[in-house]
């Protein structure tokens, strides 16, 4: 099932689960947790209900994934922060939670969709490449205790 983050411990599950979900797979250090408690703290303080919103992923009454869609400071929407829990994968649910971003996102007005993420998510750039985002720039940096390479994607919504 998929839902609106309304309800008591969900900010802070996604900040939890972010953290501890990519220092386990990734080795990732505190830096990425205090990106994602910024960008919910963010999202929790001040956002604008007609042009943001932000999806739990529930299975048998448990929180197993997330997505956020913001408004770029470029006018375009930002899908930010999805995660599947690894217990819940291959079950179709960061499809549902890209699509429900998506959806949003165009029933909203905006024309593009954009996001930033990095080479080791695979099987999150699987799900965008199939929504059609394509890949509009790339480069190495250094960041959450990490060697890596950003990727920026983007998706024209009409």
């Amino acid at each position: 099932m998929i839902r609106n983050l309304d309800r008591p411990g969900d900010l802070g599950w996604v900040i939890k689960a972010h953290g501890e979900l990519y220092a386990a797979e990734y080795g990732w250090d505190t830096t990425f947790e205090a990106l994602v408690a910024r960008i919910v703290a963010d999202y929790a303080g001040d956002h604008d209900p007609a042009r943001e919103n932000a999806w739990i992923a529930e299975l048998d009454g448990e929180r197993v994934g997330c997505v956020f869609c913001i408004a770029g400071k470029d006018g375009s929407a930002v899908l930010r922060i999805l995660l599947v829990d690894p217990a819940a994968r291959g079950q179709g649910i960061g499809k549902l939670l890209v699509d429900a971003c998506v959806e949003f996102a165009r029933k909203a007005g905006y024309d593009r969709m954009r996001l930033w993420t990095n080479d080791p998510l695979r099987a999150a750039r699987h799900i965008y490449l199939s929504r059609g985002f394509e890949l509009t720039g790339e480069g190495p940096h250094r960041s959450f205790g990490a060697d890596l390479v950003g990727q920026t994607y983007e998706l024209a919504l009409r």
